[in-house]
């Protein structure tokens, strides 16, 4: 990819789920990052296969799994539509929003990559200020790793 422009906007990625820290998150991101024209917001909810949100295979497998993928792709499909319209409510039209199948670790890693994300924001998920405190830590380490090593 070729090296990025000092005209380009910055990309603020966020992953969102249908928790209310995930939602909490995104409000903060849009009060903080999107008052400024140099940003360009981009959604990423991450979706788990029917398989490993059932968790079983056996008798029966083959009936439910498509009736539990129907429910996962309407959730994801929800999920966005709420998400856009926080963004909307600020102001905040230009707004790229995908849904991924896979782990959440592994869908904003990716994602961080193919859109060369500045910034990162997800929810806390209910971590105390310590705990959130290593985790954010330790996820820049690992980023800053990742690319030093490429």
């Amino acid at each position: 990819m070729a090296a990025s422009s000092s005209s380009e906007k910055q990309v603020v990625l966020i992953g969102i789920d249908d928790s209310e820290q995930s939602t909490y998150a995104l409000n903060w991101a849009l009060d903080h990052f999107f008052p400024s024209p140099i940003f360009k917001l981009v959604l990423i909810h991450s979706r788990p296969t029917a398989t490993s949100a059932v968790g079983f295979a056996g008798p029966g497998a083959a009936e439910i799994l498509p009736i539990v993928d129907s429910d996962l792709r309407k959730i994801a499909a929800r999920v966005l539509e709420t998400a856009k319209q926080l963004c909307f409510n600020k102001s905040v039209n230009d707004v790229t929003a995908e849904v991924v199948e896979g782990d959440p670790r592994n869908v904003l890693c990716d994602a961080v990559d193919k859109y060369r994300a500045a910034i990162l924001v997800v929810g806390s998920h209910g971590y105390g200020a310590i705990k959130r405190y290593i985790f954010v830590l330790l996820s820049v380490i690992i980023h800053a790793l990742h690319f030093t090593l490429q």
